[in-house]
């Protein structure tokens, strides 16, 4: 005859794995998000505001070809180049009849997929109507990640410059021959033609991220 089962003991045994439920659903739930990796290559057109002067950016991003490229029209203003490599070289310039160019370098390279490791969780916000995980890095910058898409929404740099991501194409990559810097930003002829120092300044965020994370 088989042994009979009191009620109480079924009850103390679904106690029991409903406990372990609730501690192993807790840890997980406790753990911060992180953000997600850039993608390898990916094109972003953002809008950026700095303290009211506004430019729209083309960014590229190439971390197999180590490089990326910003394509900053300001507003009412300049069509200006930021070409970045991962040797750490920069040629910001302009394709008009000015022939604008200046060499910068840096003892980074650019921005690797996970730039944002170690970034302090600072909980959730909705930002352009989008709810995101937001993280600051270094007190530097505040990244702003679609809770849902783990694309990033908006991001804001310690001097209030900010940045509203309006497309976000993973994959995407430009033509080769779109990365070469023209022939006077080499030699002498490139260093007579400085471009004036608030487009260098404020050319792009990639410029600025590079600049702090180079003091590590």
């Amino acid at each position: 005859m088989a042994p009979t089962v009191k009620p109480k003991s079924v009850f103390l045994v679904h106690l029991a794995i409903s406990f372990q439920i609730f501690l192993i659903t807790s840890k997980s739930t406790d753990a911060a998000p992180v953000p997600a990796p850039w993608p390898p290559q990916f094109h972003a057109i953002l809008f950026m505001n700095n303290s009211g002067t506004l430019q729209k950016v083309d960014l590229w991003y190439d971390w197999p070809n180590g490089r990326n490229f910003n394509i900053i029209q300001n507003q009412l203003g300049k069509l200006t180049y930021d070409l970045e490599w991962d040797n750490g070289t920069s040629y910001i310039y302009t394709l008009d009849a000015n022939k604008e160019c200046r060499v910068l370098h840096f003892p980074v390279g650019i921005l690797r997929p996970s730039w944002l490791d170690g970034a302090e969780y600072l909980g959730q916000k909705y930002v352009d109507k989008f709810l995101c995980n937001v993280w600051t890095k270094v007190d530097f910058i505040w990244y702003y990640e679609d809770v849902v898409t783990k694309r990033p929404v908006h991001w804001v740099f310690y001097t209030g410059y900010t940045a509203d991501v309006i497309t976000f194409e993973v994959g995407a990559v430009l033509e080769d021959p779109k990365w070469q810097a023209p022939v006077y930003c080499f030699g002498n002829e490139g260093e007579e033609r400085p471009l004036l120092n608030s487009v260098v300044t404020d050319s792009s965020s990639g410029k600025l991220i590079r600049e702090v994370f180079s003091t590590f």
